[in-house]
């Protein structure tokens, strides 16, 4: 292995260590406010920092050697604790600022009684936040990447050209995204051929995300990773990159609101020990028509993806790398 911190701006490595140089530091910006509360942005922007830094940790593994307490289970365990909290702040905002204002008033009553639950969840959740930050185990992780960053230490792989190296790096995940069966959720195949039914009424959609909701969070977990990871290397790549990585980002947007429509609904009931369509009949009503039209949306980036040349044309994009002049 090797030490320096003067690789080619060509070579693997120079890329690796600015990325996770550049995600690192995201996530200590933000760290002061989240322990304030005074923002929720700040919460977000944290939890962004460390889902990208742990992208960069394992989509560049080959050039890296990191300290044990810097790896990718460590940055997990403290994403996972921003994430919680984060999570009930987006659900505290949709229930108080999008769906209350729009319901009747019994509904009303009904609602504010759920917020002043997520409100003492949130404490909670809150308060483990400000403890992990606070923790030793946090504070090892920070040093190792601050240790790592001034005096990096690379795999064998380090010197190889980034140009060379890119496809091999995006190809596996991209490639496992597209191989999910996720895909064919609501299409018939046989023979090798696919078959997309004509648009579906709402109550057969309904029945197919509540059968198949954890294969498409499933598949939107893929994507955000995909995501993030070809985020690394638009430097690298022209126009119709950034088109497909439009998709990616609207696949998992889309895939997304149908999983938080989901969670939302049963967070109701479990929080009112009743079917969400008795105690808030017209929020029930709302949030099948929300997931209903994201259904819509996500048919139409289903049925291009299901298409051979699509993927292939994808593919043969990720081949085709601009050689960068970054010094």
């Amino acid at each position: 292995m090797a030490r320096t911190n003067t690789l080619d701006s060509k070579t693997f490595g120079y890329w690796a260590h600015l990325a996770i140089q550049k995600y690192f530091q995201k996530i200590i910006k933000h760290e002061a406010e989240v322990i304030k509360d005074k923002d929720p942005e700040a919460l977000h922007q944290m939890r962004v920092g460390m889902r990208r830094l742990r992208t960069a940790v394992t989509s560049l593994a080959p050039a890296l050697e990191l300290p044990k307490a810097a790896q990718e289970k460590k940055i997990a365990a403290v994403a996972r604790q921003l994430g919680q909290l984060r999570d009930l702040d987006v659900l505290q905002d949709a229930l108080q600022n999008h769906y209350l204002p729009t319901l009747p008033n019994s509904e009303q009553g009904i609602l504010k009684k759920v917020l002043t639950a997520v409100g003492k969840q949130r404490q909670k959740s809150l308060e483990q936040v400000r403890t992990t930050l606070k923790e030793q185990r946090y504070q090892k992780l920070k040093q190792a990447f601050q240790d790592w960053l001034e005096i990096p230490t690379y795999g064998e792989l380090a010197q190889t050209s980034i140009d060379d190296i890119l496809p091999e790096l995006l190809l596996p995940s991209v490639s496992k995204l597209f191989l999910d069966s996720a895909w064919l959720i609501g299409v018939k195949l046989a023979a090798g051929e696919i078959n997309v039914p004509s648009p579906l009424n709402c109550e057969i959609v309904v029945h197919l995300l509540n059968d198949h909701g954890d294969s498409l969070h499933r598949l939107r977990k893929q994507a955000k990773g995909v995501r993030y990871q070809m985020e690394l290397f638009t430097d690298f790549y022209g126009f119709q990159y950034q088109d497909y990585l439009k998709d990616i980002k609207a696949i998992q947007s889309i895939l997304g609101r149908i999983q938080d429509s989901a969670v939302l609904a049963a967070f109701l009931t479990d929080t009112l020990n009743s079917e969400m369509s008795v105690k808030l009949p017209t929020l029930a009503a709302k949030l099948m028509a929300n997931r209903y039209q994201a259904w819509q949306e996500w048919r139409t980036l289903q049925q291009r993806y299901l298409k051979f040349q699509t993927r292939r044309d994808f593919y043969q994009e990720i081949l085709q790398t601009v050689p960068t002049s970054a010094e």
